[in-house]
Formats: C-alpha cells, structure tokens, sequence
C-alpha cells in the first residue's frame, strides 16, 4: 500500500458513521485539526459512493465497521480496489479476533475501538498511518502480539530478545524508522531485523504479519 513519507497537509479525510453522536464529535475535533480537511462526512457505505463520485478522493477514511446496509467489512474490499491509494482507518466497538483478522486481511491499516480512543488518539491513529505505521488500538495490539508468543515446549526461541522487541514496536503501529528511533538502531539494522521476522514467521508484509497474528495461526 503507497504511503507518503511526507503527506503534505492538510489531508482529505473521510468519516463514514452511524451513530450522529459520533459522527458530529468526529467533525467537530478532526475537522477542526490544521492537518486535516472533511470533504467527505456521511452515514452509510452508500452514501460514501455517491460522495467518491463528487469530491476529492480521500487520504485516509474512518469507517466503522457496523454499518446499516453495506457494513464497513463488506465495503472494504472495492475500497481498496477503487482507491489503493487511500488508507482505510476501521473503528468499531469490538475487538474479537475474528474481525480484527477480516480487517487486516481485507486490507485495512488501522483498527480503532471506540469506547477505548480518544478523540487526540484517533487523531495520533491517522498521523500514525499518513506515517507509514498502523493504527491498533492497546487491546488489538495486544491481542495481536499474544499470538506471535509460541509456546515454549513447541517452539522454543523462535524469536530473539531483540526480535520480540521490533515485533511488539510493529504490531504496536510504528513504521521501520519510528522502530529505529524507539530503539537506538539504524533504520538499516531494523530492516533486517523485520527481515528476519518475515522469514521466522513466515509472512511477507507487515499486513500479513499483523493479519495472522490476529487470527492466531502462526
């Protein structure tokens, strides 16, 4: 998935929820926020299609997963097609590993909770992605890591002390260069280290790797 290492601002968002609550205090906070513009806020993966028809494709969208008619899951796939530039942001009251793993494997770079993120940490989570990261919330990131942690008597020391590290920082939404900073490493030595992850745990991109971990079959 394309991403600017330096997104110029502000950038096109689009929200796509429900629930006018939510919605509104979505506009009002990220709307409002110098790095982003709003050509795009509606209620329904219908009425997204008819706004993509009129208005400047986004950068980034915030789509909840349950949604009336098409839901959030079942738009994501043609979202991704029709608009491969564009990170697709999912948020939802749920955090089970079925539908975090259908999100990841549908192509998703984010996955939010709602009752658990701030309006400055959805905020972070779009800033996070436009940086090349991914944007878990603390229970999926969780969620997700407690996968890549085998059990001791099957598959003793798959990964280094230093390889766990990167993982977690991974799974945690940070790009390869984020890692390096955390950890006082050349973005060079982190990239084989994600290197040698992908080989151990055989996976070729940080999609796959977070997609798998959320399902637990690694």
């Amino acid at each position: 998935m394309p991403v600017s290492a330096h997104p110029i601002f502000p950038v096109a968002l689009a929200i796509v929820e429900d629930d006018a609550r939510v919605r509104e205090l979505l506009r009002e906070y990220l709307c409002h926020q110098p790095e982003f513009s709003c050509p795009i806020v509606v209620g329904s993966v219908e009425e997204l299609w008819e706004e993509l028809e009129l208005s400047l494709v986004p950068r980034v969208i915030l789509l909840d997963v349950s949604l009336p008619g098409q839901t959030g899951l079942q738009a994501l796939p043609e979202l991704r097609k029709r608009l491969p530039g564009t990170d697709v942001i999912l948020q939802t009251m749920h955090d089970d590993p079925d539908r975090i793993y259908q999100a990841l494997r549908a192509g998703a770079t984010g996955y939010v909770i709602k009752n658990a993120t701030s309006l400055p940490q959805y905020k972070q989570a779009i800033l996070d992605v436009l940086a090349g990261g991914a944007a878990l919330s603390p229970s999926v990131a969780r969620k997700a890591l407690l996968h890549f942690q085998p059990a001791p008597s099957q598959q003793p020391e798959l990964l280094s002390a230093r390889e766990q590290e990167v993982m977690q920082l991974l799974v945690d939404g940070l790009s390869e260069k984020q890692v390096a900073a955390r950890l006082t490493l050349s973005p060079e030595t982190v990239h084989t280290y994600v290197k040698r992850l992908y080989g151990k745990l055989q996976v070729r991109s940080r999609g796959e790797l977070l997609a798998r971990a959320a399902k637990g079959d690694l």
